[in-house]
């Protein structure tokens, strides 16, 4: 009897039972699918990222800017910042 993590006692050819490497057309059509379908997510994943990485730059800007305007109008020059 063979374990969850495959025991050396049972042959590999045992579980495919006619078939030569023990996968169908079928299953392997599901699993391309499968690939198909997380190549999918991953792809709008990373456009989301990107839309939000140039988000995130562009607030980083306008923070810069607005706290340069804050030291100018205190009168401050821009590396002059005190606690």
């Amino acid at each position: 009897m063979s374990g969850p993590n495959g025991d050396l006692g049972m042959p590999v050819e045992a579980g495919a039972e006619g078939e030569e490497d023990g996968f169908g057309e079928a299953e392997y059509a599901a699993i391309n699918s499968m690939l198909d379908q997380i190549n999918s997510c991953l792809d709008h994943l990373e456009e989301k990222n990107d839309h939000l990485h140039a988000r995130l730059q562009e607030l980083l800007e306008s923070n810069r800017q607005t706290r340069l305007e804050f030291q100018q109008q205190l009168g401050e020059a821009p590396g002059d910042a005190s606690p």
